[in-house]
């Protein structure tokens, strides 16, 4: 049993590296192609009478673990220079004001045709809300390199910013000023740790001469992320913060002190690290979407009670965007279409307390919205491909 589990997982990680590779071509988003597998591989053990262990419980350490791995991919592959200021100013924006203008649109849509509470409301809505850096990083490879830069941006600053506001929301009772005053301390300190932790990794990665250097480094990360979610700091900030000051190396070198870490030396090892990184990434990233398509039921996917709900609210998602886009002075095509929810979705819906769940937002909802953003996706990368022939 123990060998066949293992041929199993073998196989379907070798067909998602195979989807990962052809989704250039093909522009069909691997998480669609992974979630289809994941299912089909349900079903399989259903016809065949299969009794498999309850992976439920991994799906979460999964997701974060992932989300870790793909935001900080992303913030390594990100050029820091004062040419950059003016993209990662739209990226900031594009990632936030459609994200604080769908919350309140769909809070208040849940308050009036629920009749829930509005917080309740916004709490709900927020999932909905936040970009997947999960699925579009790995979508845009073949777009020029100023649509990839601002799609990693906004990506990346939706994860922290849609946790950030989640938490905030989540974890206060009472809004004012108090826990206003409180959030920014909270925001304050974290910055202060993601500044003495990067030096304290880089240091580490210039000086370990041990054949095993990486993993350690790897595994201080994700510590650091997971001590600071039970103290309710925002830790995607450190993962940013560190990937984005050791993949700019070249521009952070002009300051002295920068030079004790001999950072001509550290880049090769940020290459090596980064090319760690990406697979990881991969690994993780397959893995969940896999075992997220395992636990999809049929009948969640074609709701129909739910399906009218997530069409609104695929509409107003690229509504908004494409709001926001014309205001930044960004072409719509293909940017407008890149906006999938996916693994932060998955991951926020999880952490809502029983308190706060209302019946509208459920397991079908999230499905439903998270297949049609890459349908969207998809279509508007096809075109994309069209239009450039």
């Amino acid at each position: 049993m123990t060998t066949a589990i293992i041929i199993t997982f073998c196989i379907l990680l070798l067909i998602a590296y195979v989807f990962d590779l052809t989704s250039s071509k093909t522009k069909i988003p691997s998480v669609i192609l992974l979630l289809l597998l994941g299912w089909a591989v349900k079903q399989i053990t259903i016809w065949f009478n299969i009794n498999l262990p309850n992976f439920s419980t991994a799906l979460p350490v999964l997701g974060t673990v992932g989300l870790i791995l793909i935001v900080l991919e992303g913030s390594l592959e990100l050029e820091l220079n004062k040419s950059k200021f003016g993209l990662i100013r739209k990226s900031f924006l594009g990632a936030l004001i459609p994200m604080l203008g769908l919350v309140f649109v769909l809070g208040f849509a849940f308050k009036y045709f629920g009749h829930y509470e509005l917080k309740d409301g916004l709490i709900n809505a927020i999932p909905f809300c936040v970009i997947s850096s999960a699925i579009a990083i790995p979508s845009v490879r073949n777009l020029s390199s100023q649509n990839r830069e601002f799609v990693i941006y906004e990506s990346s600053l939706s994860d922290i910013l849609g946790v950030l506001i989640f938490n905030f929301l989540l974890l206060n009772e009472v809004i004012n000023t108090q826990s206003f005053v409180h959030f920014g301390i909270e925001l304050l300190v974290m910055i202060v740790i993601s500044f003495i932790a990067t030096i304290g990794l880089s240091f580490l990665l210039n000086k370990i001469d041990h054949h095993i250097k990486f993993v350690p480094i790897i595994l201080l990360v994700i510590l650091i992320y997971a001590i600071s979610k039970i103290y309710h700091l925002p830790g995607l900030i450190f993962i940013m913060l560190f990937g984005l000051s050791i993949g700019n190396l070249d521009e952070l070198k002009k300051i002295k002190w920068i030079e004790k870490f001999k950072p001509a030396e550290l880049s090769s090892e940020v290459n090596k690290f980064k090319e760690l990184i990406t697979e990881g990434a991969f690994l993780v990233r397959a893995l969940f979407f896999l075992l997220f398509g395992y636990l999809i039921e049929t009948k969640e996917v074609l709701n129909t009670d739910t399906l009218l709900w997530a069409i609104a609210i695929v509409c107003c998602i690229f509504i908004l965007r494409a709001i926001q886009i014309k205001f930044s002075k960004l072409p719509l095509q293909p940017l407008l279409f890149v906006a999938p929810r996916g693994l932060i979705t998955i991951l926020l819906f999880l952490s809502i307390t029983a308190t706060h769940t209302i019946a509208i937002v459920n397991k079908s909802l999230v499905i439903q919205v998270i297949i049609l953003t890459a349908l969207v996706m998809m279509f508007g990368l096809m075109t994309n491909k069209s239009q450039k022939k």
